[in-house]
């Protein structure tokens, strides 16, 4: 089948997140282990103000692709592949096998505090849409910022101390690139984060984790994820290193992908990947005002593709 999940990164979490699934019994123990790490029910901490926060923000994220899919799972064919965006990568990873929920969830708060323990002060993100890789990563040169992300030809998501990104986008914006700052406040995904990136290593050398047994492409390269060891390797080196999320389309789309589901909140994965494949099938679960029809689009959607 040619069906693959997409698991989103930060920026789209809102109140009603959880809606979908708060009385969809297989989500339950999603849900439950989430109120765990979070210390509240997870739509109390979707609906607070600091949902936003590191600590927040990424369980939140991965108890929302993990629900989303546990509600969907006996409802649609075994996916060929799963992606995470950022912090979905480690929700890509345990609806792969290469974790239980409740290990995902515990990652995710460890991931979150060691990221914020390790970022300088008056720190953060910004998308640069409007320049291309290499005059933009001249001017992250000139002024100290680092690409995170690429999403695109000239989409980029770039990091870095708040005066580096501020002169970057006073550079870019002469350019005539748009700058938009986003709601996170680390350098994630910038040699920045270093310090992260090796505890994370630590963190993850120590928990219990198997063979994935979905194909996952993993975010700095675009190459599938067969082992422990990659596992390892490549969920820590994320938090220092580009993600080269335009090479994992790519590699989805070349591997047979062609009808794509995004989990979590928001639809932003969506909405990139489908101009850049006009031949796919693209939705998002919250397109959607149940699951069930979220699973009837996917079995229409793959018989189109057949």
């Amino acid at each position: 089948m040619s069906l693959a999940l997409l698991c989103p990164g930060q920026g789209a979490q809102h109140p009603a997140m959880f809606d979908r699934v708060r009385d969809v019994a297989a989500a339950q123990s999603i849900l439950g282990a989430a109120a765990e790490v979070l210390g509240r029910p997870a739509d109390s901490a979707a609906a607070s103000e600091d949902r936003f926060e590191n600590a927040n923000a990424q369980p939140l994220l991965c108890a929302a692709s993990l629900a989303h899919w546990q509600g969907l799972r006996d409802r649609v064919p075994t996916p060929l592949l799963v992606a995470g965006y950022s912090i979905g990568e480690l929700a890509a990873h345990a609806i792969a096998g290469s974790f239980d929920a409740a290990t995902c969830l515990s990652l995710s708060s460890q991931r979150a505090r060691l990221m914020d323990e390790a970022s300088p002060p008056q720190a953060g993100m910004q998308a640069v849409l409007g320049l291309e890789r290499e005059p933009l990563q001249a001017l992250c040169a000139a002024h100290d910022a680092h690409i995170a992300i690429a999403n695109g030809a000239d989409h980029f998501i770039v990091g870095g101390r708040l005066d580096a990104l501020q002169a970057l986008a006073d550079a870019a914006t002469a350019r005539g690139a748009d700058v938009r700052p986003l709601p996170v406040h680390v350098p994630a995904h910038t040699p920045l984060l270093a310090d992260a990136a090796r505890g994370f290593a630590q963190v993850l050398a120590g928990a219990s984790i198997q063979t994935p047994t979905l194909a996952v492409l993993a975010g700095i390269d675009a190459r599938p994820v067969r082992d422990r060891a990659s596992v390892e390797r490549t969920l820590s080196l994320q938090l220092a290193q580009t993600v080269e999320w335009t090479q994992v389309m790519r590699q989805a789309f070349e591997r047979g992908a062609r009808v794509f589901l995004q989990l979590g909140p928001g639809n932003a994965l969506a909405r990139m990947a489908a101009p850049a494949y006009p031949c796919c099938e693209v939705r998002a679960v919250e397109e959607f005002r149940s699951l069930d029809g979220a699973a009837d689009w996917v079995h229409a959607a793959l018989g189109r593709m057949q």
